[in-house]
């Protein structure tokens, strides 16, 4: 059986961007390695070509990129003389152009043009200004995916201010640790807002929030009018905040902060992550015009909160033309007898998008459901389906060409909140193959080492960049934060960036990533990645979600599975012998785990991450590093409980 899935058709190759990208600097599109490597060898030339392609405005300056020969990496300057502004480029184009879809798990359905949103931030502007705000300060939001949020990111970065936000579900805590480390003066926040059918009402946690950050001094609440909370900031609606006025964009040097984002934070305090506003627009144009071919007039979803670095990564899609989709609510609801995962294809359908973002995670549950969009759905706009957040296994590429579309190009990509960006990502001039991401991104000398710190092509190694780019950190927000920026990056290796994951590179160019380092297992001595035990468990019915991670035994470790089963199944002597025959089958003898458990849930983060870490703690009988970063802590005592001679 072939692993090519798809391929491009001799006219969408010769139109795409990436093509014309190519042609336009002296390169044949059908050379990418060559394309490749002129860009991570003359990275100025290959970025102010972007900068040109992409028709930034702003002013460049005169030189391209000064490299630091003691720390090429840490060191070097992309576009030193540049100056810009992130939302005028944002905000640019045909005001009559709709610029934005905001939708819900209800429903609801509603156009924003460029123009009307451009007044939407104006007025926020004069806001921000009469507030105080002013370049350099930062601005937080607590906020769901609507566009008020979006409103207030866009205004903030506007007048050179810096935004960060996190998602109203936080807890006071988690959010107290990220946005109380900036020194936020202006907050956004949400006071109620509504997922899977339920109203959620944090007034009381937004009171707590303020008093435990004093440098805000005035809180703007979006949404429904309602009681204000108590709090000495003072309080006003989003409405009521400031007054309409000319739009007017602080242009700032290209290392100016325009984000700061935040890790899951499960290892210790969340790092705040800095990101420039230059790095950010070069890194996203590249990636969505060259990687994702995405076109004026297309129209971009990604399921995301306004936390995760997917939600800045996707209204960067407005600096292409495109029109941006801002989802609220939950992707799936439930009823008392049945889930429906209609509501995203819904909206696919209705908007006509064109570029849809979802998870492995969310891809397993429609499978499991029997739900195939591409028989329920008009789809015929769909041009690309992309996937992030987690390794996407083999068969799920089979199940999404089968039950999604087959004329599309579906990528799986893979980056990180420390790069605002991707390592490995699609491309529309190459075949899709089972199992792996398309191609090493452009501008990034993206490779695998091993242990001897040698590069390797077909072995599983660490996931490293050798050559700087512009969308690194610009800083971690602390005190110590360059320490502990050199510590998570470049402690293994003096100057390469590794990014802690577990991959592999083949020999035509592109990658498969096997899981986090952190949560490799090494039974015996020899290093395992997880993602093919996971992929062997979504093709149980019976299996709702599962957890592996290595646990120590005299002087060894064994690999530890714990599943969460669908109502109706047990967890059986036979079930576990097909469990682990699947898993020797599908990946190897090395992989079978020794002990199988069943539980009852399986621990996330805020962000939607599985935390092999904190069960393996927990089981351990270790604490476990700043729980207000997970979504259920609470199911972390069943884990102190598994007992070994009780498994499966």
């Amino acid at each position: 059986m072939s692993s090519v899935l798809w391929t491009p058709a001799p006219a969408a190759f010769q139109s795409s961007n990436l093509a014309r990208f190519s042609m336009a600097n002296g390169f044949d599109p059908r050379d990418y390695e060559t394309l490749h490597r002129w860009s991570i060898g003359d990275p100025g030339a290959f970025w102010r070509a972007m900068w040109d392609f992409a028709e930034v405005i702003g002013d460049p300056g005169g030189s391209a990129f000064l490299r630091d020969d003691n720390a090429p990496m840490t060191g070097s300057r992309f576009l030193p003389e540049a100056t810009l502004n992130l939302a005028e480029n944002l905000l640019r184009g045909d005001e009559e152009r709709i610029a934005l879809i905001e939708a819900d798990e209800s429903g609801h359905f509603q156009t924003i043009t460029l123009g009307e949103l451009r007044r939407l931030v104006a007025r926020t502007a004069h806001g921000l200004r009469a507030a105080g705000v002013g370049k350099g300060d930062c601005v937080g939001g607590i906020l769901p995916n609507r566009v008020e949020g979006l409103v207030a990111l866009l205004a903030t970065l506007s007048v050179g201010a810096i935004w960060s936000s996190c998602s109203p579900d936080f807890g006071a805590a988690a959010i107290v640790d990220r946005l109380g480390q900036i020194g936020v003066k202006v907050l956004f926040a949400a006071p109620r807002y509504r997922y899977a059918g339920k109203e959620h009402d944090i007034s009381a946690r937004l009171a707590e929030i303020v008093a435990a950050m004093p440098t805000v001094t005035t809180l703007v609440l979006t949404g429904q009018p309602g009681p204000k909370p108590d709090c000495a900031a003072d309080c006003i609606s989003f409405d009521d905040f400031g007054r309409d006025a000319p739009l007017s964009f602080e242009r700032v040097p290209f290392d100016h902060p325009a984000y700061v984002l935040y890790t899951s934070g499960t290892t210790g305090a969340p790092k705040a992550i800095v990101h420039r506003a230059g790095g950010v627009l070069l890194q996203h144009l590249k990636e969505h015009l060259l990687h994702g071919d995405v076109r004026p007039g297309d129209v971009m979803s990604w399921y995301t909160n306004t936390a995760w670095m997917m939600y800045h990564w996707l209204i960067s899609g407005l600096a292409c033309g495109a029109s941006v989709v801002l989802y609220d609510g939950a992707p799936i609801l439930k009823s008392a007898d049945r889930l429906d995962p209609s509501p995203l294809w819904k909206m696919a359908e209705r908007a006509r998008v064109t570029h849809f973002g979802t998870s492995p995670k969310y891809l397993a549950t429609l499978a499991a459901e029997g739900y195939a969009p591409g028989r329920l759905h008009d789809l015929s706009s769909l041009r690309s389906l992309l996937s992030a957040g987690a390794p996407v296994s083999p068969g799920q590429f089979d199940w999404v060409y089968d039950h999604v579309k087959r004329d599309m190009i579906f990528a799986s990509i893979s980056g990180g909140t420390e790069i605002i960006g991707c390592f490995l990502l699609g491309s529309p001039i190459h075949p899709v193959r089972r199992g792996e991401l398309t191609v090493k991104g452009l501008g990034l000398a993206v490779g695998v080492m091993d242990e001897r710190n040698a590069p390797v092509i077909g072995r599983q190694g660490d996931l490293v960049c050798t050559e700087p780019f512009p969308s690194m950190p610009l800083a971690f927000w602390s005190k110590d934060g360059d320490a502990r920026y050199h510590a998570t990056y470049f402690a293994a290796r003096r100057e390469i960036w590794t990014h802690g994951d577990v991959a592999e590179m083949t020999a035509y160019g592109s990658g498969v990533i096997h899981g986090r380092s952190d949560t490799t297992l090494k039974p015996g001595g020899v290093r395992i990645g997880t993602a093919e035990i996971y992929a062997a468990c979504e093709n149980f019915a019976e299996i709702e979600d599962c957890l592996v991670f290595g646990a120590p035994i005299e002087g060894d470790e064994e690999i530890v599975l714990c599943v969460k089963l669908n109502d109706g199944f047990a967890l059986t002597p036979e079930l576990a012998m097909r469990i682990r025959k699947a898993i020797r089958e599908g990946a190897s003898p090395r992989h079978v785990p020794h002990r199988i458990h069943a539980v009852q849930a399986v621990p996330y983060t805020l962000n939607g991450k599985r935390v092999e870490g904190a069960a393996r703690a927990t089981l351990e009988g270790k604490p476990v590093k700043n729980m207000a970063s997970l979504a259920n802590p609470a199911c972390l005592d069943e884990y102190r409980a598994l007992d070994r001679s009780k498994a499966a």
